[in-house]
């Protein structure tokens, strides 16, 4: 696999996780006090407020780092782990393209 190829999961990765964010944006919006719906569903809607939050955070950071990662792709380190300095094998690359370590140093 090429780093064309790469770039090109790269940047499809990017266009989903920049799709979830704004699906998690509109999830996260706030619930008017003046809606009619019962204590409960408010309180339920309040516990979904705060999963959806961190699912957006999640994204957010996901999306920030996959940016990182497409602005290195064409330098010559690009693949290489940076704590070991070993190559990432190009399926991690794939898997997670927004990681700069490999699995070992990952853990």
């Amino acid at each position: 696999m090429n780093k064309t190829e790469i770039k090109t999961a790269v940047e499809n990765e990017i266009l989903k996780t920049e799709a979830s964010i704004k699906h998690y944006q509109e999830l996260t919006k706030p619930i008017a006090p003046n809606d009619a719906i019962g204590r409960v569903s408010r309180m339920d809607a309040i516990n979904n407020k705060s999963i959806n939050e961190a699912s957006l955070r999640q994204a957010e950071l996901k999306l920030q780092k996959l940016n990182v990662v497409l602005s290195k792709i064409d330098h010559d380190d690009f693949g290489i782990c940076l704590k070991c300095n070993q190559a990432i094998p190009v399926g991690r690359i794939l898997i997670r393209p927004e990681s700069l370590l490999c699995v070992n140093c990952a853990r």
